[in-house]
């Protein structure tokens, strides 16, 4: 078997499922979950429409390259929504269907790192905290993570300047999130374009997980993309980049499993042709669909508002007892509980039955410590009036705490 496996770690939900064994919450009190981020907004009924107008095109093999109008319709919408001119975005040369972000961040991990390039082991460099999935991939692949701890004092941001040239020099790929999960931090151009340069100058390849670039709480400043910063500093080509879209968050579509890739043309030929004999073509109604979903606004924007409306309610709750910074993107919150982030979220579920994820699940110890200790991750991912509802529970838990205190 393939060594990595050993060193896989358990996944932070199931970890979550046996922190809350044995515990019996209030029989009276509902169960919230604010622990998986899945969307649970309605999905738009024209994507749903379309999906079954097609369905009789399931007796089809789809073709892994996609349809000619889905990557169409990813390359406009991506002009679209990062100001770039049309035609920025090739559809054939640059554009490619997955299913998901998930299996994509994964599969281009396996097609991009060569783990026999050398003596050393090739890192791969990523967010700490950040998506588990990262840190799998590397494994899998040969190489070795290389953890960007994000912490308060660093605005939540990888510190790029911090890495020591011999990990530069080892790195064959740097994951980037923007807006981040956990933390909700936006990366500027200016910070693109810095990780950009040093591609160049170290030989690596940039992949931007940005899959809650859609969901962002400034209607005047959307966060960039990793494409929009490369143009801007004369890479239109955008040679070294992968970018990484969902409709999942997007669209509240988790279960279509639909998103696409768009970068480097080099880098789509090779990642075609690895995902040609992975097997992972979309399914034709699933395309359909997705084309109907990229190439309409209006319910994005309705949707982001459901989140803004969440966040506008639940933070005025939790402010007066405990410091509630409000993300610049995605659908969580990063809530410092002052102490230990298991205890918290095990006393959480046990006192008012709401589920959260300890946020040292989400991250991995360095010799700085673990980035994630003492926080916890809340996703709003519930109807507005269960969020309402969990944050008067979580405040009532913290009142409880500190009342209990010496």
């Amino acid at each position: 078997m393939n060594p990595g496996f050993q060193r896989l770690a358990a996944y932070p939900l199931e970890r979550l499922a046996i922190l809350k064994q044995g515990l019996t919450p209030p029989a009276q009190l509902s169960h919230i979950p604010l622990s998986i981020g899945e969307p649970r907004h309605a999905p738009p009924a024209f994507v749903l429409d379309t999906l079954r107008a097609h369905l009789a095109e399931l007796g089809s093999y789809p073709a892994t390259r996609g349809l000619p109008e889905l990557r169409a319709a990813a390359a406009r919408w991506a002009e679209r929504r990062f100001g770039m001119p049309a035609g920025s975005v090739d559809g054939d040369a640059q554009v490619l269907p997955v299913n998901g972000t998930r299996e994509a961040l994964f599969a281009f991990v396996q097609a991009v790192v060569d783990s026999r390039s050398g003596a050393q082991t090739p890192l791969v460099l990523m967010p700490n905290p950040g998506y588990q999935i990262y840190e799998g991939a590397a494994l899998l692949a040969g190489a070795e993570p290389h953890y960007l701890d994000t912490t308060p004092e660093n605005g939540f941001l990888p510190d790029l300047d911090a890495v020591p040239v011999d990990a530069w020099k080892r790195c064959q790929l740097l994951f980037l999130c923007s807006p981040a999960n956990p933390v909700g931090a936006v990366m500027s151009t200016a910070w693109l374009q810095r990780a950009l340069r040093l591609a160049e100058q170290y030989d690596f390849v940039v992949a931007s997980d940005e899959c809650y670039a859609d969901l962002f709480d400034d209607e005047s400043a959307p966060p960039p993309s990793l494409l929009g910063a490369a143009a801007a500093m004369g890479n239109t080509a955008f040679r070294r980049c992968m970018t990484f879209h969902s409709l999942s968050k997007r669209s509240s579509l988790p279960g279509l499993r639909s998103g696409f890739v768009a970068g480097d043309a080099a880098l789509i030929k090779s990642f075609l042709l690895y995902r040609t004999y992975h097997g992972c073509a979309m399914p034709i109604p699933t395309q359909k669909a997705s084309i109907t979903a990229w190439s309409e606004d209006a319910h994005v924007v309705a949707n982001r508002a459901l989140y803004r409306r969440k966040f506008d309610r639940v933070l005025p709750i939790l402010a007066p007892v405990v410091e509630t910074p409000r993300p610049a993107g995605g659908f969580y919150l990063w809530l410092n509980v002052g102490g230990d982030d298991e205890a918290f979220t095990a006393g959480l579920f046990a006192a008012q039955n709401v589920t959260v994820v300890p946020g040292s699940y989400l991250a991995r110890q360095t010799p700085r410590g673990n980035p994630g200790a003492g926080f916890v991750r809340i996703s709003l991912v519930a109807s507005e009036a269960e969020c309402v509802q969990a944050a008067t529970r979580i405040r009532d838990f913290l009142l409880s705490r500190n009342t209990a205190k010496p």
